[in-house]
């Protein structure tokens, strides 16, 4: 089997395990929508079908011997003499090595914006809590025990009254 051959029936059998089917076929509404949706899943397992026929087996060598009987050897040995001078080019990859190291610049990123993000997520949770425990006391809560948890309410208050401010 030639070397992309194969791959694209590894990618193929890859791409049947992790697509579930089921799931999504349950998130669709309408029955044209379910219609299309089948029709897309059949395509895919017909594509998939041929590849893994298709591509998974190694081709069938040429009987040279068998020819040579039928058609004459000259012919037989031009023909096997231009089979065998055909060179496939291997494939390079000119695009991975070029965008790897962005891509793997973009997933450090991500990782330092996923960890800030999770900092930031357990800082609100805290203040929602503090908040709503706020919210239950509030209406038995006295100004001094607000002002003890916040005492910079307290000073702004204060200095407030010493400058004979009273909001007017």
């Amino acid at each position: 089997m030639s070397g992309a051959g194969k791959k694209a029936v590894d990618l193929a059998k890859k791409a049947t395990k992790t697509i579930d089917w089921d799931g999504l076929a349950k998130l669709l509404i309408s029955d044209e929508a379910r219609k299309e949706f089948a029709t897309l899943r059949r395509t895919f397992e017909e594509v998939n079908h041929a590849l893994e026929t298709k591509f998974s087996q190694e081709p069938e060598p040429i009987d040279w011997e068998y020819y040579r009987k039928g058609i004459g050897s000259r012919l037989v040995d031009m023909y096997k003499e231009a089979h065998d001078s055909i060179e496939i080019p291997k494939y390079v990859d000119k695009v991975t090595p070029e965008y790897k190291p962005k891509f793997d610049a973009l997933l450090v990123e991500f990782k330092e914006a996923e960890q800030q993000s999770l900092k930031e997520s357990e800082r609100l949770e805290k203040e929602i809590a503090e908040i709503q425990e706020l919210k239950k006391k509030l209406s038995t809560m006295t100004a001094d025990e607000y002002f003890a948890k916040h005492p910079e309410l307290k000073q702004k208050f204060d200095d407030e009254i010493r400058n004979d401010n009273w909001g007017y």
